[in-house]
């Protein structure tokens, strides 16, 4: 199985199965970090459970209301803020290196997108 490079406006997203520790690769402008295939995993399946509850919300928010909302698991932290149609995306790992990410709400879009069919082959 090949690598996979994931790029869009103001982000990438990565996955390399032959790679020994560190499948995964996340990254923003002028900053990137490696995943475990574990953070990886929950990275796509958080962004991904956020984003929908996101667009679930909108119906529901006034026009100018912003909103948090935020999801954990063990390895990591990600936290969505905004409108339902223009958010930026958290990202702090809680085990091991402490990283944090931070993607604009320009980039989110093509970033939940990528999440979403990364390791799909």
């Amino acid at each position: 199985m090949e690598r996979v490079i994931k790029t869009g406006v103001g982000w990438r997203l990565g996955w390399n199965p032959n790679a020994e520790e560190f499948k995964g690769l996340v990254a923003g402008e002028g900053w990137a970090i490696e995943l475990t295939e574990a953070e990886l995993n929950d990275f796509c399946r958080l962004l991904g459970q956020l984003a929908a509850a996101m667009s679930q919300m909108a119906s529901e928010l006034m026009d100018e209301e912003k909103i948090a909302i935020e999801a954990e698991s063990d390895l990591l932290w990600l936290e969505l803020e905004g409108y339902p149609e223009a958010y930026s995306v958290q990202l702090i790992l809680n085990a091991g290196r402490r990283c944090e990410g931070f993607w604009p709400a320009r980039s989110a879009p093509g970033l939940v997108e990528a999440a979403k069919v990364l390791k799909v082959f």
